[in-house]
């Protein structure tokens, strides 16, 4: 009898200690993460959104040396290719990480996927009528990209000396508008509040159209993978006398880097989604002025781990200020900004993080020339 009782209980800790390997997740059983990065129409070194998206998994893998990543490229930027791309790896890997607007319509293939995780950057997953949906298996993240768009305008009006200033924008998705209308937001609460007098320069062949078809004016290049014509658009404004320009366009942007690199005056770039620093070097001097920040890449790694460690919970998340997600770069040796334009627009930070100033976005009801804070100084 005794015999039998600890025949049991030694069955019983068996049992104990295998629910305790598996129940928690993938991490307590010591495996890894298969992970795959969609990105469209650039790649994961464009040395914006999508690499600082990469570079987040990158820092989960350099934790969990057991992981992987595979980047995979879908060239075309059309929305049914970017959903064809998903469904042909779905099969293969533990989490997918989607990035851009585009990859909205993954929602069929999570629900037929419900082992799977999705990570969705910069959209929420759509219904075949386009309806926003939430789904378990889908860690879908947007951002305010027009609070680091507001501090970039900000930026770029304490620095000009010409007056005037430009953003240059991939494609009118909701973010890019996002960005666009933070930067002009920006300008303007400086011009009411602080005395400058920027003027927001845009080429009307260049004005960008949104998801409704509504004209959004700015500066677009129309894809986020043509340096080529982002240099015609850089030197286009350059021609116009802006000397700060915001450029949140992927490797589009590489051109306008390359056009104020060769300008023959004093030119500023500012950075967009990660530091862009590195990327101004011309020489001796460097052309970025600051970056504004949209900070995905510790997202990114902080929902793998939830995934890892079965911690994980699907649902549609807006990142901002309140959860440093937003920002701008301001370290020594990193920016060019006066230490006391950086003393003023952290101030205006600040207040937003309080929601005391909500800058304009595409789809917020508010505009540029009238957004929440415009009278907050």
């Amino acid at each position: 009898m005794k015999k039998r009782i600890m025949a049991v209980l030694m069955c019983m800790a068996m049992v104990l200690t295998m629910a305790g390997c598996g129940g928690g997740g993938q991490a307590s059983s010591g495996k890894g993460l298969k992970i795959a990065i969609v990105s469209s129409p650039s790649g994961v070194d464009d040395g914006s959104f999508n690499q600082e998206n990469y570079n987040g998994i990158l820092s989960f893998i350099e934790a969990h040396p057991d992981s992987t990543v595979t980047p995979v490229q879908e060239t075309t930027g059309d929305t049914a290719a970017c959903i064809k791309a998903v469904s042909d790896i779905v099969a293969d890997y533990d989490a997918i990480v989607c990035d851009g607007f585009q990859f909205a319509g993954i929602a069929d293939i999570a629900k037929d996927n419900p082992d799977k995780k999705f990570i969705l950057v910069d959209t929420y997953p759509s219904d075949a009528d386009g309806n926003e949906i939430e789904l378990d298996n889908v860690y879908a993240m947007q951002f305010k990209e027009q609070e680091s768009g507001f501090l970039a305008g900000m930026a770029a009006a304490f620095t000009t000396s010409t007056g005037k200033v430009a953003v240059v924008n991939g494609i009118a998705y909701p973010s890019n508008v996002n960005y666009q209308y933070g930067f002009m937001s920006g300008v303007n609460y400086c011009n009411k509040h602080y005395g400058t007098t920027a003027d927001i320069v845009e080429l009307a062949s260049y004005a960008g159209t949104d998801v409704t078809g509504a004209n959004v004016g700015g500066n677009y290049v129309g894809s986020f993978a043509d340096p080529a014509n982002g240099k015609v658009i850089g030197d286009a404004l350059i021609k116009e006398g802006c000397d700060v320009i915001f450029v949140a366009a992927g490797s589009s942007g590489n051109g306008v880097f390359t056009a104020v690199k060769e300008s023959s005056e004093k030119d500023y770039v500012i950075g967009c989604d990660v530091d862009q620093y590195d990327d101004g070097a011309n020489g001796s001097e460097n052309v970025i002025l600051t970056s504004g920040l949209k900070v995905m890449g510790i997202n990114d790694k902080r929902v793998l781990e939830t995934i890892l460690d079965g911690t994980f919970k699907g649902g549609n998340n807006l990142l901002g200020a309140d959860t440093d997600s937003t920002g701008y770069v301001s370290a020594s040796g990193r920016c060019q900004l006066s230490s006391d334009a950086i003393s003023k627009i952290d101030k205006a930070y600040q207040l937003i993080k309080e929601g005391k100033i909500v800058p304009a976005a595409n789809f917020n009801g508010l505009t540029p020339d009238n957004f929440t804070g415009i009278d907050v100084e």
